[in-house]
């Protein structure tokens, strides 16, 4: 009987033992290193499907039992809106009521763009029901442009109130370049109506 063999036997047991130990450690290690990248991977695929290259949202506040309604109009296009929800440039996602038929009590609409058409976008707000009397309604206007391997980003935002039925201002005009770019001294405010200033297509028979 060799007196090492024991020896050996626990020997090579430690050493099992600490290199499965050392992998381990060393792949716990390469987990925590590659998190943050996976997160920001993660973060830029979501954001990269999000939907449009010029969007374009409304809100109001919540608390207000009002109807206010976002129309935009794309460069060489017909105005998008509540009863023209869709074209060739823009979509409105969806016509928020206020508060009625709302599974949350945000007051929100918001329109966006496939592709980005180079020209003069317009941007309205609308007051389509009734303001109670005194009642002013503060509406903030925000103006997105994402190119395709890009992030997001602001462009434009302002306030416009509305204080009666049928009210329609122009939040922002502006000119955007092909590349998505504001062109220098092309914002606005000049009125310019979409909807109360345009025929409502006559219904299929």
């Amino acid at each position: 009987m060799n007196p090492f063999d024991d020896f050996d036997d626990d020997n090579a047991d430690t050493v099992f033992r600490d290199v499965i130990m050392l992998i381990l450690i060393g792949f716990v290690a390469m987990v925590i290193m590659l998190l943050p990248h996976i997160k920001k991977e993660e973060d830029e695929t979501a954001d990269h499907k999000a939907p449009g290259n010029v969007i374009v949202e409304m809100h109001w506040p919540s608390e207000m039992y009002v109807d206010v309604d976002l129309w935009v109009r794309a460069p060489r296009s017909t105005p998008v809106g509540f009863w023209n929800q869709g074209n060739d440039i823009f979509n409105l996602l969806r016509d928020d009521l206020g508060m009625e038929g709302d599974a949350t009590n945000e007051n929100y609409e918001i329109s966006y763009s496939r592709g980005i058409r180079p020209g003069e976008y317009i941007v309205n707000v609308h007051m389509y029901g009734v303001v109670p009397t005194g009642l002013v309604v503060p509406v903030t206007v925000v103006v997105s442009v994402r190119q395709k391997y890009d992030s997001t980003r602001q462009i434009l935002k302002t306030v416009v109130e509305l204080r009666e039925r049928n009210q329609e201002e122009t939040a922002y005009r502006f000119r955007l370049t092909a590349e998505g770019e504001l062109v220098e001294g092309s914002v606005s405010t000049l009125r310019r109506p979409l909807i109360t200033g345009y025929n409502r297509p006559a219904p299929l028979p």
